[in-house]
């Protein structure tokens, strides 16, 4: 199969759970082959069981990288988009509440094209980027939708060899079928005009 980030072939990696991975020497990503992916139907109804509540504290400290780094970076006066925001929307939720105007757009709880023909000095994408059908489209628009010194905020688990992929956990959940390693976002930085990004334990940010 070819990688869907960035169209080069990628081999087979691992069989695990009966579900073909594959790894691409060029950007060094992982995937899961298309040929196991969820119906758009079936996909909803995974993120529809998941446990959101914007009132969690357990939820608000998981997204408070982000928040935290907005807040930081930006003031009220900016625009911000939570791309990817799903059915309880945290992370704008706590920049409303600090007066930040910050718009939501999640292909199946809030799929509102009219906030993709406009411009944002930041994005949230938390614990989206993993489930990226279409990479290469994904971070694509993501920069296209960046004004100048724009800040991408992005939340994943990354891979490196010290994880052994077929009983790391984060593969497991049926939706996450694309899998980043520090190469894998350098390449992303370079190939798609990013001027720098930025990684930590917690927390990736691509400056445009």
């Amino acid at each position: 199969m070819n990688c869907a980030l960035c169209g080069s072939r990628a081999s087979e990696f691992s069989v695990v759970h009966k579900r073909a991975y594959h790894h691409c020497a060029n950007c060094d990503a992982i995937s899961l082959h298309h040929s196991y992916f969820l119906s758009n139907d079936k996909e909803r109804k995974r993120y529809e069981i998941h446990n959101n509540d914007v009132t969690d504290p357990g939820y608000q400290n998981f997204v408070s990288p982000i928040v935290n780094a907005i807040i930081k970076d930006y003031d009220k006066s900016h625009k911000g988009l939570d791309f990817g925001s799903g059915s309880d929307p945290v992370i704008t939720t706590m920049l409303r509440h600090q007066g930040y105007a910050i718009s939501t757009y999640d292909p199946f709880f809030d799929p509102n094209s009219k906030v993709l023909q406009s411009t944002y000095n930041y994005i949230a994408c938390c614990e989206v980027m993993e489930h990226f059908y279409h990479p290469n489209k994904e971070f694509k628009l993501l920069h296209s939708l960046l004004k100048d010194k724009g800040r991408l905020y992005c939340k994943t688990y990354l891979y490196d060899k010290s994880i052994d992929f077929d009983s790391w956990w984060y593969k497991n959940d049926l939706t996450h079928v694309f899998f980043y390693t520090k190469k894998t976002l350098n390449w992303i930085k370079d190939y798609y005009g990013f001027s720098e990004v930025i990684i930590s334990e917690k927390l990736i940010i691509f400056e445009k």
